[in-house]
């Protein structure tokens, strides 16, 4: 889930690797910058103290070294003295002066440099007042050692650690952004899989697929508790699918032969002549029962449904793949042949139909009946253009074969 997904209101959302790792980048930042802002104020503070110590022992320096010009009133040394010691330390401004305050020599660091102004508003924070110190001779005192500090060791040290925290807030983001990338591909990437897996169910229903397992222990319950809702799912499909098929089936097929019945016939008689070629033709049959209403009486209803299973069965045997039989109700079937080259092939099947009753029907009692068929032919396109044309001419023509020529087959009258 490294994209941005929509709501239904078109609003973008941020994925939870988003999420994830702009809080663990935040708590790296807020971490590393509160660490290093705290070292920071606590270095300065230390250092702005050992600024201080330095300044007193540089002033005891001087105060030691010009302790006897001073006596003298050696100016010259005195300077020298004082400018060798406080050029090389961090002083600023250097006095010595006598018991009357008088200078005896001074001295002022250069003022240049880019940092110069910097350098002092540091040393005004860190030694906010000069070190003064007496310079004393067998006791007593002769002059004062006056020192301003300078603030160029903290300044530096101040930018040292501003460039040290950056670039620990970039190496530890770095560091973050790494870290939280592969602790998100066990996360998210189990996630994503449970999430692609439910689109897929939701938009093509394939309910076979399966989350696989993940890394994590909560998130590989929780891969398997939604493949058990899968589970669970493809069973319920499963059997909602064969309940359907079953319904239909029924809906379409004789209970007693199997067969399909008069609508689940129509339509497939529809279709076929809706994808029937030009050259092409096809024959509707119409086949009734002789004398089964006497079969029905003199032996029973189970005798009569044993002879229409074995109509069906010889029926659907004289046939090819690509044709259908049906049951329309009572001892009435119907046959579809298509597609079909000639009349002659029609009449051919026809006889067989006919030929097949010749054996007698075995009974649930063992006894033996035999019964005959008669046969009404209509053809498309020469008797009619339609299912119910072709139906009704194939019935009349039945009709003609079974009451005016005592069975066998009939062709329909070309209108």
């Amino acid at each position: 889930m490294i994209w941005l997904r929509k709501n239904r209101s078109g609003h973008s959302r941020p994925t939870l690797g988003r999420v994830l790792q702009r809080a663990n980048l935040g708590l790296a930042l807020i971490a590393v910058g509160t660490a290093g802002i705290f070292l920071t104020l606590v270095a300065l503070f230390a250092l702005r103290a050992y600024a201080n110590h330095n300044l007193h022992l540089i002033a005891r320096s001087i105060s030691y070294t010009v302790e006897a010009a001073v006596v003298f009133g050696d100016r010259p040394y005195i300077r020298e003295a004082m400018v060798l010691i406080a050029s090389k330390e961090e002083v600023s401004e250097a006095k010595i002066l006598d018991n009357r305050g008088n200078v005896l020599a001074s001295w002022h660091r250069p003022k240049d440099g880019p940092l110069h102004g910097l350098e002092q508003i540091v040393a005004h924070w860190a030694l906010p007042e000069p070190v003064v110190l007496p310079i004393t001779h067998e006791g007593k005192q002769v002059g004062k050692v006056w020192l301003s500090g300078n603030g160029g060791s903290l300044l530096r040290f101040l930018l040292r650690g501003i460039l040290g925290m950056i670039a620990c807030l970039v190496l530890s983001t770095l560091c973050a952004l790494v870290l939280s990338r592969r602790m998100l591909l066990g996360i998210v990437s189990s996630l994503d899989d449970i999430a692609n897996v439910a689109h897929a169910v939701r938009r093509d229903r394939t309910f076979g697929l399966r989350v696989p397992s993940a890394p994590i222990a909560e998130l590989h319950e929780l891969s398997n508790d939604f493949n058990g809702l899968l589970d669970e799912l493809e069973a319920w499909q499963a059997h909602l699918k064969q309940e359907n098929d079953s319904l239909t089936h029924r809906a379409t097929h004789d209970s007693l032969t199997g067969l399909p019945n008069r609508a689940f016939f129509e339509g497939r008689l529809s279709r076929a002549l809706g994808d029937i070629e030009p050259t092409e033709k096809l024959a509707v049959l119409f086949i009734d029962g002789d004398r089964f209403k006497e079969v029905n009486d003199s032996y029973g209803h189970a005798a009569g449904d044993a002879v229409l299973t074995t109509i069906a069965g010889r029926i659907r045997a004289q046939l090819r793949e690509s044709d259908l039989v049906a049951r329309l109700g009572g001892d009435e079937f119907a046959v579809l042949l298509a597609p079909v080259h000639s009349t002659e092939d029609v009449l051919q099947i026809a006889d067989n139909i006919i030929d097949c009753m010749t054996q007698p029907v075995i009974l649930p009692n063992d006894e033996e009946v035999t019964t005959s068929l008669s046969i009404g032919i209509a053809l498309y396109p020469e008797h009619a253009l339609t299912p119910q044309g072709l139906l009704h001419e194939a019935d009349d023509a039945m009709y003609q074969a079974k009451h005016r020529y005592n069975g066998g087959w009939r062709l329909a009258i070309q209108k």
